[in-house]
Formats: C-alpha cells, sequence, structure tokens
C-alpha cells in the first residue's frame, strides 16, 4: 500500500486535514481522558516557507494521515531561535503499521531544513508510546527544558532533533 500512497500539501483548514485532525482530537480525549489538544493553530502558521502541511492519501483518494511544521523564534512557550514545531502527526488506525508516520516526518524534515530551520521540536504525550517509540527510533531525544502548550503538564514530553547535525 505505501508505493500507491501520495503524499500532498494542503492548508490546515483543508476538508481532508480537518477531517484527519477531528478523529486526532478524538483519539487524544480518549487517551487522556478529556479534552483534545487545546493548542491554537491558525492555517496561516503552515503556509511555506515558515511551514508546511502534508497529508497522505491512499490509491483511493482518500485521506490516511497528516502532519506538518510550523517556524517559533525564541519566545515565552520555551521555543528557541530556528526552532520548527512539528504538529498533528497521526495515522488512521486502518493505514498504521506501514511506515506512513516515517514518510512524513522524513518529508517534514527536509523541508523545515531547506527553509532553514535548525532543530525540529515537538510536544507528546506519556500516553502516546507508540509516538515516543517512532521519534527516539528516528534521532529524537527528550529533553527536560519543556515547552509548548502542555509544558507545565506532568504528562508532556519534549522532544528536539538536530536539523543540521554537526
Amino acid at each position: 500500500m505505501s508505493q500507491e500512497i501520495q503524499l500532498r500539501a494542503v492548508s490546515y483548514d483543508h476538508p481532508d486535514a480537518v477531517k484527519l485532525n477531528d478523529q486526532v482530537q478524538i483519539e487524544y480525549q480518549e487517551r487522556y481522558e478529556g479534552e483534545g489538544d487545546e493548542t491554537f493553530l491558525d492555517p496561516a502558521m503552515f503556509v511555506p516557507p515558515k511551514g508546511l502541511y502534508l497529508l497522505a492519501y491512499d490509491a483511493s483518494g482518500a485521506p490516511v494521515a497528516s502532519g506538518g511544521w510550523r517556524s517559533h523564534e525564541a519566545n515565552d512557550e520555551g521555543y528557541a531561535d530556528g526552532d520548527a514545531e512539528l504538529k498533528r502527526m497521526y495515522v488512521i488506525p486502518e493505514a498504521r503499521g506501514l511506515g506512513l508516520a516515517r514518510r512524513i516526518l522524513a518529508a517534514l524534515e527536509a523541508d523545515a531544513r531547506a527553509a532553514g530551520r535548525v532543530r525540529m521540536a515537538l510536544e507528546t504525550g506519556d500516553q502516546q508510546p507508540e509516538a515516543i517509540a517512532l521519534y527516539l527510533s528516528e534521532g529524537y531525544t527528550l529533553t527536560d527544558a519543556k515547552f509548548g502548550h502542555y509544558r507545565f503538564h506532568d504528562s508532556s514530553r519534549c522532544m528536539t532533533k538536530p536539523l543540521n547535525p554537526a
């Protein structure tokens, strides 16, 4: 199936992106027994060259995975100059195990690097062990210096990866 998958850049408010975002919010609610991710996201944050939002489509044209990055400079949420923040990485249950998250992650890292970003940063949670395992296997490291909307939550796990390693 992965050969039949096409990655397409779309706007964050594209109907297919909204559909997958609604699905990931339900998953967050189930895993964290409450609200979904309340981080404020505006479609303008994902417009190149300051960001990118990707959807993966299967051979039938159905959206099956998503992910995006948005740029940050040093701010009061703990980000550093040159950061690219990974957002809304999601694969529908029926398409998991096909390498789609890795494929989207690689494309987002390459795009952020090409846009001059120096570090990819992400915030996930302790109820997403699959995500944590994926990021660790792709060279991300856990950091005690938390950032993002949930930086004060005990369940928050922040990770970073240099985009231009020396």
